[in-house]
């Protein structure tokens, strides 16, 4: 059975939380020489990428404002600029669409 469009939003959310919390107090030139905290972050954004993926367009076009394509790992300032500029965006869009999604599955 499929997940539902719920469940792969809170594993977008699960996600960011793990990683924003991995991060908060470290400065890039910490995060680059830290082989155990990248690995950790491109896993998380590995499976926000896998959840993304599964979501429709139509889906994705309700937070036009999240770069839905551009969160993927290209290179370690890639995955730098995306923790910083486009995480939060994307952390707020989950927040509204679960909140969204919950009032449509209420029977």
């Amino acid at each position: 059975m499929p997940r539902s469009v719920l469940l792969r939003l809170i594993d977008i959310q699960d996600s960011i939380r793990e990683i924003e919390k991995l991060v908060a107090s470290a400065a890039f030139e910490a995060f680059a020489q830290s082989w155990g905290m990248q690995r950790a972050v491109e896993r998380g954004l590995e499976i926000i990428s896998e959840a993304s993926r599964r979501l429709s367009d139509d889906y994705k076009a309700q937070a036009p404002d999240v770069p839905w394509r551009q969160i993927v790992r290209v290179d370690i300032s890639a995955t730098w600029n995306i923790l910083k500029e486009h995480l939060p965006r994307l952390a707020e869009a989950t927040v509204r669409l679960i909140a969204e999604e919950n009032l449509r599955e209420r029977p």
